[in-house]
């Protein structure tokens, strides 16, 4: 299956104002120890690949995004984006005093930290396949290194009121099996959340007229086609937030309410806000283009590290480019759903 354009939701498409005379960023530079149950070897089994460093699953898979250092500095600034895209909240979930809640793909933990912070009394677990979280958290905080794709072995007693999930498009291979897994350890009441951005970028006229075509034989678009094409031919679609609402539907949750957000790309917006949000959404492009790009072509396409240094950097000439000349923005979505009373 190749690469199919995710269609822009038709109610999301509200003309976001510009500054006047504004500017895109500066041109894109270069580059711009853990608590947890156990840590057998195979935690910390990993695996170097065109200079960045790469976690291995228990089932023996590479990860298709990189570990480090650099990619835990981008993670930190991702959740960064995440708040001010909610104005500040960690979550949009009508929950209220949970006792126990559960961050699946925590990374870098600072979501299950903030967490944990605003509500003291709850008993907050972070669980990740990469052992990249801080040593000293708060007491009501616990991290645990574990393969979400993996059965789940939580019993009855420890089940969660409210269990956050975000940034994993491109690391599940069984959307429905998780979303059966996070159901079946819910307490009845308990809400699930996902947060999850597009890898596609769209432009904006900068008139205000209307929604302008990205060329199909740019960098740009090139880019967001084949890494998208890599992660279906691996079962692992990047671009799957999509379709997630129907999964996840499915599944049984209640009340589910799913959200799409315009996020700008650069500092063109007048809002203050959007224009802070789409500055730091500019950063990350920077750091993520090098981290989503390199598995794909590499591992899944087949192109040499040189054939893939020498397009990203195009990509990021051309974005660039298109960030001074066009009005770029992507999406984001947001859904949450609840486990029935009854359940």
């Amino acid at each position: 299956m190749a690469a199919v354009e995710p269609e822009a939701p038709p109610n999301q498409l509200e003309h976001i104002e510009a500054e006047e005379g504004s500017d895109a960023d500066s041109a894109l530079g270069s580059e711009a120890a853990t608590s947890t149950t156990s840590l057998a070897s195979s935690v910390l089994d990993y695996v170097y690949e065109n200079g960045r460093r790469y976690q291995r699953s228990r089932r023996g898979e590479d990860s298709m995004f990189p570990n480090d250092e650099q990619e835990q500095d981008r993670l930190d600034l991702v959740h960064h984006v995440y708040l001010l895209t909610q104005k500040g909240a960690l979550f949009a979930a009508p929950i209220k005093n949970p006792k126990r809640a559960l961050d699946i793909g925590t990374g870098t933990g600072l979501w299950a930290l903030d967490f944990a912070d605003q509500f003291p009394d709850c008993q907050v677990i972070g669980v990740d396949i990469s052992p990249i979280q801080p040593n000293w958290v708060a007491p009501n905080c616990q991290f645990i290194v574990d393969d979400l794709e993996a059965d789940w072995v939580y019993p009855e007693d420890k089940h969660f009121d409210y269990i956050h999930q975000r940034s994993m498009a491109g690391s599940i291979g069984d959307w429905p099996r998780l979303f059966r897994q996070v159901y079946d350890n819910l307490n009845p009441g308990g809400w699930f959340e996902i947060q999850e951005f597009m890898a596609w970028f769209y432009a904006q006229n900068t008139d205000g007229s209307g929604n302008d075509d990205l060329s199909e034989d740019t960098p740009l678009v090139k880019w967001q086609k084949l890494c998208d094409e890599a992660s279906i031919k691996i079962g692992r679609r990047l671009n799957c937030a999509g379709d997630l609402p129907e999964p996840f539907k499915a599944t049984g949750f209640t009340d589910v309410k799913h959200q799409v957000v315009k996020v700008p790309v650069g500092t063109w917006p007048k809002d203050k806000r959007l224009r802070e949000m789409g500055q730091f959404l500019h950063v990350q492009m920077s750091q993520a283009l090098d981290a989503v790009t390199l598995a794909y072509l590499t591992r899944v396409l087949k192109w040499s590290e040189q054939e893939t240094q020498v397009f990203m950097a195009q990509v990021r000439n051309d974005f660039n480019a298109r960030s001074k000349s066009m009005h770029l923005y992507t999406f984001m979505h947001y859904m949450y759903g609840k486990k029935p009373e009854s359940a």
